[in-house]
This record gives C-alpha cells, sequence and structure tokens, in this order.
C-alpha cells in the first residue's frame, strides 16, 4: 500500500509540472502562437544564434516555446508550438500558415526537478518536411537529426548540414546552442489545429493548401520568417 502511494505521488507530481497552456482551449492555442512568434524573433535577432544561411536553405521551421523537462522517478517531454513551411509544391515559395505539433518524449531515472526550454527546429530538405505533415515521427529514427551550427561563421555545407534532414536547437536561461533530441517524437496536434481552423482541417492541409488563412498570432509568426529568410536558398 505505501509503495502504491509513492507511485500516485510521482504521477502527480509530473501531472502538477505540465503547463497549463497544454489543455488546448482555443485561447491556449493562439497564446501558443504568440509564444512561438516572441521566441522566433528573439532567436532571428541575434547573428550568432541561427546563421542565416541555413534558415535560407530551411524548408519548414518547428517553434516550441517553453516545452518542460519533468522528472520525479520517471522522466518525461512535453511541448507544444508550431510548424511553418515555405508553400510551393517544393517548398519554395513564401512562409505560409502556421500548422500546430506536439513534441513528446521520456526516459526512466532517479531525477528530480523541472526546466523550461524553447527549441527551434530547421527542416532542411524536403524528405524531412513530408515525413512531417501526416503521423508522428520519431527523431532519430524516423528521419535523421542534429544538434544545429550556430554563428556567423557557420557553413551551411558542414557534415551536420549534409547528412540530416533536421538541424535542432535550445534555449534555456539564455544560452542558445545546438541540442541532440534523439528519441523524442514530434506529431501534428490534432485537436489544436481543428481549433485553430476547423475540423476539417489536417497539418498538410493548413501547409500546403495557400488556402489556410492562420489567426492574426499565426501571421505574426509567418512575417517574422518572411523576414529573415523571404527565399528559399540553393
Amino acid at each position: 500500500m505505501k509503495r502504491r502511494f509513492m507511485w500516485l505521488g510521482a504521477v502527480v507530481g509530473i501531472v502538477a509540472l505540465i503547463p497549463t497552456s497544454l489543455v488546448g482551449d482555443t485561447y491556449s492555442e493562439k497564446d501558443r502562437l504568440q509564444n512561438s512568434a516572441k521566441v522566433m524573433k528573439e532567436v532571428l535577432n541575434i547573428p550568432d544564434d541561427i546563421p542565416s544561411n541555413l534558415l535560407g536553405k530551411a524548408r519548414c521551421v518547428v517553434v516550441m516555446p517553453s516545452v518542460l523537462k519533468a522528472a520525479f522517478i520517471v522522466g518525461a517531454t512535453y511541448g507544444r508550438g508550431a510548424m511553418v513551411c515555405r508553400t510551393g509544391s517544393n517548398y519554395r515559395g513564401p512562409w505560409g500558415a502556421p500548422a500546430m505539433y506536439a513534441l513528446e518524449g521520456g526516459n526512466f531515472g532517479l531525477q528530480a526537478g523541472g526546466e523550461a526550454t524553447d527549441y527551434v527546429f530547421l527542416v532542411i530538405n524536403d524528405r524531412g518536411a513530408n515525413s512531417l505533415l501526416h503521423s508522428k515521427v520519431k527523431l532519430g529514427a524516423d528521419v535523421s537529426v542534429a544538434g544545429g551550427p550556430k554563428g556567423r561563421t557557420a557553413a551551411a555545407d558542414t557534415d551536420a548540414f549534409m547528412r540530416t534532414e533536421i538541424l535542432t536547437y535550445s534555449r534555456a536561461r539564455g544560452v542558445f546552442a545546438g541540442v541532440a533530441v534523439e528519441g523524442s517524437t514530434l506529431r501534428p496536434d490534432k485537436g489544436a489545429n481543428h481549433d485553430l481552423y476547423g475540423k476539417k482541417a489536417t497539418a498538410s492541409s493548413i501547409i500546403r493548401e495557400s488556402s489556410a488563412r492562420a489567426p492574426q498570432a499565426g501571421r505574426i509568426l509567418t512575417a517574422e520568417l518572411q523576414k529573415a529568410s523571404p527565399k528559399l536558398n540553393p
């Protein structure tokens, strides 16, 4: 009985650490888009964070603001944000409307505490972008991932760029760096997309169809990317 209460306490502790933004009402989805736009603007305003030549190669960008890593006996990662892609059949056009996505993962270990981290993923090629449109993918297994290079001198032909489909970055306590996220999963957030765009909306239709009209908070995120990288670099 004592052991049962210990496990119950652990589960309650994890649930209590999950942000209220994960609940999923319409207001919170717009709030998530606002937070995503804020993170993207702050990152893009620092030249030594994401190299502009790598952003110019990206087909899509995923922004996950304030991802929570909670750990109390069982470790877990919870995050919800948005993916914005360039429009057009080959991702060569202007940046389009954002679709909502969820980042999830877990591990087991004797850990305690929690830390919120912002994540930014650059989806570098068409295969990586297409993989994310329809179903849940496991990072490092279904798509290749690597911690992204940073700084003004980082070249787009680095080994990390040449061999990977998604370059990953994190920002915690003001420190921005490439980060390994193998084992986590990234999936379309079906409920959130329905809240924002209607019951028939899917991540694929939002991103691939030019008729999708984003809420104001989503247009701010798109505008930040369009200003920073208006054209896909060859």
